[in-house]
């Protein structure tokens, strides 16, 4: 069954896009959803190669997303603001290093996306030595709140999510 059907979830979610975006529920694009959710993972089952990330904190993922979808909505207005009605002599756009303690590919790219999403904000690089971000900032006016807000509301959720924990509650 793993063969043919390798992530059911991801098929049925496939196959209700497709019918989404056609919008019917003809016979024909039933066949065809089904076909493309059974075809595009064993596709590309070989694309990666470290496996499927586990979720072990499910709860704690929806209050990140939360969190990020009002962060998003707010960073918008305050963007807003500052194009249409900022002195831009005053505007103060610079590059800040927030050091990382989270080691896992899957939580470094998932931090990305929700840094990059919100606007004002890009995530420019990792210091390979030191592991820390270098993020640029639109609008900065006070570094150590991002530093802050970055490692608590973004970093530790994330760890819970997707780090392994040891016996003693370290990473394994």
């Amino acid at each position: 069954m793993k063969r043919w059907l390798p992530h059911p979830v991801v098929s049925l979610l496939l196959c209700g896009l497709w019918l989404l975006l056609n919008q019917t529920f003809y016979p024909g694009h039933v066949l065809l959803g089904a076909l493309l959710g059974i075809a595009a993972p064993i596709l590309t089952r070989h694309l990666n190669p470290l496996g499927y990330p586990r979720m072990r904190a499910p709860v704690v993922a929806l209050r990140l997303l939360g969190f990020a979808s009002v962060e998003v909505v707010r960073s918008c207005f305050n963007v807003s603001r500052v194009i249409l009605f900022a002195d831009y002599a005053n505007l103060k756009s610079e590059f800040i290093r927030v050091p990382l303690s989270m080691r896992d590919e899957y939580g470094l790219a998932a931090l990305s996306c929700l840094i990059n999403m919100t606007p004002g904000t890009v995530w420019t690089e990792i210091q390979p030595d030191t592991h820390e971000l270098v993020l640029h900032v639109f609008d900065l006016h006070d570094a150590a709140w991002w530093i802050d807000t970055i490692q608590t509301r973004y970093e530790q959720p994330l760890i819970e999510i997707f780090e392994k924990k040891g016996p003693h509650g370290d990473p394994a």
